[in-house]
């Protein structure tokens, strides 16, 4: 199977954009590509519009490392989407997503409660609100 990235290499992309392909679909694809698998584990393109491709990265440190690697990406991008498509590009860092988070025990704090109407309260209100 031949990888979509080396089938861009030879598209004349002018014509394609007749066949309803746009280049917001081409350039996020090209990204692969370009920077190689490992790179892009760590770099996500999400957006392309007036020729500024923006990409998500994991830190600060790859951030600054993609910055200063910018000139020889867009030469490998132009190379598989050709000249002109994709002009700069913008790396941003992602915030970091917190996992799910599992309450390991749920103690009785009613039995704090020295009013017996006031726990009974407490234990109903709190057994709808855990379901």
């Amino acid at each position: 199977m031949v990888r979509a990235s080396r089938l861009l290499t030879g598209l004349h992309l002018k014509g394609v954009e007749k066949a309803g392909v746009r280049s917001y679909h081409l350039a996020p694809g090209a990204w692969a590509g370009a920077v190689g698998r490992k790179i892009a584990r760590h770099a996500k393109p999400t957006w392309f519009e007036n020729g500024k491709l923006t990409v998500e990265v994991e830190d600060a440190v790859w951030q600054a490392q993609l910055n200063s690697l910018a000139g020889q990406i867009l030469a490998r991008l132009a190379k598989i989407t050709g000249d002109g498509m994709i002009e700069a590009l913008e790396f941003r860092v992602i915030p970091a997503r917190r996992a799910p988070q599992r309450v390991e025990s749920l103690a009785d704090d009613a039995e704090t409660i020295e009013d017996p109407g006031m726990r009974r309260v407490y234990r109903l209100a709190r057994r709808k609100a855990i379901g």
